[in-house]
């Protein structure tokens, strides 16, 4: 497996490090690559009322992650990926510290893109394993009628 130091520097270009929700979140993305995207995340702040890791930051970890390298792949291909599906398992719980997520594509075609994400504790413990589809499309023109009607609607 190789990781191509180039891929942070791409994901930035396609604006898939940003993003208010990515930063609320507190997560930080620490490898790119079209076969593989890591990130972590702290558990801190990103809990249930009971003090446990929330299954929502899970998943918003797992899509993040598997976008990403949706995105980079799309790219490739000239377009962009959006979300179109997202599961995931909880298996234990996390109460402190931060967790990590491990992308890797299950498939990567012209018009889907699949990823399994595993996010683990810092004892490397499963806490959540997730499942993403992402659909490519074709890169919206700038101004093109449905960015317009985009920009009419906001």
């Amino acid at each position: 497996m190789t990781t191509d130091p180039e891929g942070p520097r791409e994901a930035m270009e396609i604006g898939a490090l940003t993003g208010a929700l990515v930063e609320r979140m507190g997560i930080e993305i620490t490898e790119v690559s079209i076969e593989r995207v890591v990130g972590r995340m702290p558990v801190k702040d990103n809990t249930q009322p009971f003090g446990l890791l929330h299954g929502g930051a899970s998943c918003v970890l797992a899509e993040t992650l598997g976008s990403i390298g949706s995105n980079v792949h799309a790219r490739a291909l000239g377009g962009i990926a959006v979300g179109i599906e997202i599961n995931a398992t909880h298996h234990r719980s996390a109460t402190d510290g931060h967790v990590t997520g491990v992308a890797v594509p299950v498939h990567l075609g012209r018009t889907l893109a699949t990823w399994d994400i595993t996010i683990t504790d810092e004892q490397d413990r499963k806490v959540c394993t997730s499942r993403l589809t992402c659909m490519l499309r074709e890169t919206p023109a700038q101004n093109s009628p449905s960015s317009r009607h985009r920009e009419a609607r906001l």
